[in-house]
């Protein structure tokens, strides 16, 4: 018996592939995926290594991977990476130097792919997560949310589908079911900045000791982020545009109001009609056809999107 119901409108715009999830002429590499989520899950995890995994896989990862293959924003240049390095059905776990070399990203994207192929309706969240070692940190991270008809939406994390990983960070939940207070969407994380229950140098790309990418500015950029994968455009997550795209210099009380609005809808129980209206009628907020990428290993520019 089904107890939750998804509005046909969300249900049919989050099965529909993106330009960013569309696998395009390669979609027949897409036959003989299995439909079970978790079971998609552990297959895109097992096409990929997150580039900073090469010590725990005990693989030195070759340097022109580490610049080139995160950049890589649409899902169709993805699977040509990796066909063209073992043209293996999708289905078959790749030994590490054969696999994709991305980011949180990449592994949510390509899953999420996966899902709406086999009519699931599935998104991406930006936000931040608490199960990545640091104490009391939480890390700038995407994971997939997908629907389940008996609870409804549910948070994924593709990248913890192997037991490597799951050792690594010991991992105690089901990655097919993250609890929310150990991922917290951006917007949920903003709320709590603001409400005084939560230290905004914990939240970020770095511990403070570590680097500047944490803050306050930083949980804008990751709701910004959010805001458009909900609306399906899943970009790079160093794309940066629109209203608070700098650093902490620009938080103004304009730009505080601004995401106040959009932690209502770039949160756990998102209103769809809300969401899409303030993507869709905001410039401040809307991707633009022309994004600045601060690639973090190729530098920045200006990239044009699909």
């Amino acid at each position: 018996m089904s107890f939750a119901r998804l509005a046909p409108d969300a249900a049919a715009f989050y099965t529909a592939q993106s330009a960013f999830s569309d696998p395009n002429g390669l979609a027949p590499l897409y036959a003989e995926l299995p439909a079970d989520p978790a079971h998609l899950a552990r297959t895109a995890r097992d096409l990929m290594i997150h580039r900073l995994e090469g010590e725990p896989f005990r693989y030195a990862i070759p340097r022109d991977r580490l610049h080139n293959d995160a950049e890589t924003r649409y899902l169709d240049d993805i699977l040509r990476t990796i066909i063209g390095r073992n043209d293996a059905p999708l289905t078959r776990r790749r030994e590490v130097g054969d696999r994709f070399v991305g980011v949180c990203r990449d592994f949510a994207l390509l899953h999420c792919s996966f899902l709406r192929h086999a009519g699931v309706p599935a998104r991406l969240r930006c936000g931040f997560a608490d199960y990545f070692g640091s104490d009391g940190f939480h890390a700038d991270h995407v994971v997939t949310e997908y629907w389940d008809n008996d609870r409804g939406w549910l948070l994924a994390d593709p990248q913890l589908a192997d037991s490597v990983v799951i050792g690594t960070w010991k991992v105690d939940f089901d990655p097919m079911d993250v609890p929310r207070d150990r991922f917290l969407v951006a917007g949920k994380a903003w709320r709590a900045i603001r409400a005084g229950e939560a230290d905004p140098e914990t939240f970020g790309l770095h511990p403070p000791e570590e680097g500047p990418l944490y803050g306050e500015w930083f949980v804008a950029h990751d709701m910004r982020i959010d805001l458009a994968a909900l609306n399906k455009v899943e970009t790079l997550l160093w794309d940066v545009w629109g209203t608070g795209a700098g650093g902490e210099r620009e938080m103004t009380d304009a730009i505080y109001d601004l995401y106040d609005q959009v932690s209502l809808v770039a949160c756990d129980d998102v209103p769809f009609d809300a969401a899409r209206k303030l993507f869709a009628e905001n410039e401040a907020l809307r991707t633009p056809k022309t994004v600045r990428s601060l690639a973090p290993f190729n530098g920045p520019g200006e990239v044009v999107l699909r």
